[in-house]
């Protein structure tokens, strides 16, 4: 299976869930992509198309743990993410993995995330 193929699938998958997923103003989507290297989340208000808020494994707070795109990075991220959108007003968010699978790194993301308090 080439590279074209496999980037082809994933992105049919994205669009699949994209369908399904959507973010308000009350409830916004929680967005997270891993990268080989790093992590990014961010809560989407998919009505105005603007996000509220990103958090990644490149924050400069965050960077200090030098977190990787892996289990364990996965939890501190998660939570602290959920802490940034608890401070911004943002308690209820509907989960977009992004193409993945729900298992492992992304279910670790997610459950930390609720385990600080966001509801999903």
């Amino acid at each position: 299976m080439n590279t074209v193929h496999k980037a082809m699938l994933l992105q049919k998958r994205r669009w699949r869930i994209r369908k399904k997923v959507a973010g308000t103003a009350a409830r916004p989507r929680l967005s997270v992509r891993f990268s080989a290297r790093n992590i990014y989340a961010q809560a989407v208000n998919d009505d105005s198309g603007s996000t509220l808020v990103f958090l990644s494994s490149l924050d400069a707070a965050l960077r200090k743990q030098k977190l990787s795109a892996n289990i364990a990075g996965a939890k501190v991220l998660g939570k602290a993410f959920a802490e940034k959108a608890k401070a911004a007003g943002i308690t209820s968010v509907v989960f977009d993995r992004g193409g993945a699978r729900y298992h492992g790194k992304v279910k670790v993301f997610a459950d930390s995330a609720r385990e600080a308090g966001l509801v999903f």
